[in-house]
């Protein structure tokens, strides 16, 4: 089958006179996630984790990837005739240096330009002309005749998000962003991201899986507010709060109606969250590309937000206990695989007021399929979770007052001596990064090396990130803050939220990942300025079994009595009799 895709590509490049075709995995607003009609490259090549690019040639193919799916999509791509690119791997070449070696001078290649930031545009025919290639950059989508079963465009309804959850009025929000456009000297900033539309107006919606977001653009001017939306995915009440907010609406596929409006007018596109699409329709205005405030915005939560947050933690803690305790006589047992251990962890915190949906698929991997990054077990392929092991769940769920993202490795039977050695050298990262002091200005990059040096010294390492930026009831991963080994060059302020989630991954073995959420707070100010420290919101317990105490040092043994503490204080009132034995027996002193 997708060897039969590959050759309508083929058909389709040779009609039009292309040596090779680049698809990405996004869509028209840079989304990591995405819905189903931009699900392209994976429809192409199989291949469906979140990340990754395929080039197709004449003759070869190649998709390329990192770290969290060389396993997956080494799998995955077994017998579809394209190869794996390890992306990330100091031999391995990105795939437009691959492109330079293969293709010959003179050649042709399309990409969508829907699809790619006006930055990787611009990188892209920089590198391509230098060997004398020619990138041509689509103002349609090839695979609207390529595909011929596409889906069209989501359909859902958009709600509105009540401002007791959001701590802000979207005129609020609207008025520090035209604050923004005047000390900018500026008219208008036109916003593609969907987490920024839906934090900007207050709203939500459900046209990507797990992302509370829906399809649209955003134009912000002095004087006026327009939506790009499907208007018949607004309700009654959504177009009545709209209107009293002041926001005009316009069809989604009418966004190049504005071109003429802001001929000759200052407009901020962000270059790298706008695709090049984007950049060409205001080509006659005089575009300013400054990076767009809102997501700064965004990232730094206001009270009612933190408060919300924390809320959810308490339920989404409540949840995890419940579930833990089912899982370890579901595990005794041995009834249960990877797979009905994910849909049963949903239930639990489908019981919890608010709940909304899970933040994402549910990551539950036993002994070696704990060492996939981003392994997904289905109902026919998953393992049944019985015997000795680890055993690695990554979860996380939507709650109307806020978005959870948790990871623990349980510990089943009689571990090995390598096993309880990786867990500690990963909750030695966690627990250092989670007691971190630093100055106000810090970046994250400055700060990964706190989650790795134990295993560094032991010659471990992971190559995913370290920490991302979580949304409020919005996407899992967002940033502009995250903390990884390759600079970010943003600081981190009070207010955000960020995750903690060092690993350990050895294949056909076994995986550790232990990751909680961090809120950045106040630490003091002194001499040296001011300086911020993490306070972990997330609360459920560590392993205790799996921990060999004498590999921590006594500030780390310290930390982890006292946040087991915590979980126990905090949690407890809300528990049975039964569960809150359970809970003090796994937060018990070590």
């Amino acid at each position: 089958m997708i060897q039969n895709r590959l050759s309508l590509v083929r058909q389709w490049m040779g009609s039009n006179g292309y040596s090779a075709l680049i698809v990405p995995s996004t869509d028209p607003h840079m989304s990591e996630y995405v819905a189903e009609r931009w699900k392209v490259r994976e429809w192409l090549s199989g291949f469906d984790g979140s990340a990754g690019t395929v080039v197709v040639c004449g003759d070869k193919a190649g998709l390329w990837t990192d770290s969290r799916y060389f396993l997956q999509a080494g799998k995955q791509l077994e017998g579809s005739g394209i190869t794996l690119f390890k992306y990330g791997l100091p031999e391995v070449p990105d795939y437009i240096e691959w492109l330079c070696s293969v293709l010959e001078k003179g050649d042709k290649i399309a990409a969508d330009a829907s699809l790619f930031s006006v930055n990787e545009s611009e990188l892209m025919q920089k590198a391509f002309s230098h060997y004398g290639l020619e990138l041509v950059l689509l103002d349609s989508d090839p695979f609207d005749i390529i595909w011929k079963d596409r889906p069209g465009l989501p359909a859902n309804m958009v709600m509105a998000y009540p401002c007791r959850y959001a701590g802000e009025s979207s005129s609020e929000k609207i008025g520090r962003i035209r604050d923004f456009l005047s000390c900018n000297g500026a008219d208008c900033l036109f916003i593609s991201m969907l987490d920024e539309i839906a934090w900007t107006l207050n709203l939500r919606g459900n046209d990507i899986e797990y992302n509370p977001v829906f399809v649209s653009y955003l134009m912000v001017s002095l004087d006026k507010v327009i939506l790009f939306v499907g208007e018949d995915k607004l309700t009654d009440e959504v177009k009545a709060y709209l209107a009293e907010s002041g926001v005009e609406t316009r069809h989604y596929e009418n966004v190049k109606s504005v071109a003429n409006e802001l001929a000759g007018r200052k407009v901020i596109v962000d270059p790298s969250k706008n695709s090049a699409l984007i950049g060409n329709i205001f080509s006659a205005a005089e575009v300013v590309p400054l990076v767009s405030p809102v997501a700064m915005m965004k990232a730094m939560r206001n009270e009612t937000e933190i408060n919300g947050l924390r809320n959810a933690m308490v339920k989404d803690g409540i949840a995890l206990v419940r579930f833990a305790i089912w899982l370890e006589d579901a595990v005794a047992k041995g009834s249960e695989t990877e797979y009905t251990i994910g849909l049963k962890l949903r239930d639990f915190r489908s019981m919890q007021p608010l709940f909304v949906g899970e933040s994402f698929a549910p990551i539950v991997g036993f002994r070696e399929n704990g060492a996939i990054v981003h392994y997904e077990a289905s109902e026919a392929t998953a393992a049944k979770v019985s015997g000795n092991g680890l055993l690695l769940i990554d979860s996380g769920a939507q709650y109307l007052d806020g978005t959870t993202d948790i990871t623990r490795t349980f510990a089943f039977g009689n571990l090995t001596d390598e096993e309880k050695t990786d867990y500690t050298l990963v909750l030695k990262g966690n627990i250092q990064l989670a007691m971190a002091c630093f100055p106000e200005g810090t970046r994250g990059t400055q700060l990964d090396v706190l989650a790795r040096a134990a295993m560094w010294k032991a010659g471990f390492n992971y190559l995913h990130g370290t920490g991302h930026g979580v949304g409020h009831f919005l996407n899992v991963h967002e940033g502009p803050q995250a903390i990884r080994m390759n600079d970010v060059p943003v600081a981190l302020r009070l207010g955000m939220v960020t995750s903690n989630e060092p690993g350990i991954y050895k294949s056909g073995r076994h995986g550790v990942r232990l990751e909680n959420l961090m809120l950045v707070r106040n630490e003091g100010a002194g001499e040296f300025g001011q300086f911020y420290s993490f306070e972990t919101v997330t609360l459920f317990p560590f392993d205790r079994n799996a921990i060999v105490a004498d590999m921590l040092t006594g500030e780390e043994l310290d930390w982890l009595n006292a946040y087991h503490k915590k979980v126990y204080e905090i949690l407890s009132p809300m528990l049975s009799e039964e569960e809150r034995i359970w809970l003090l027996d796994k937060t018990a002193k070590i």
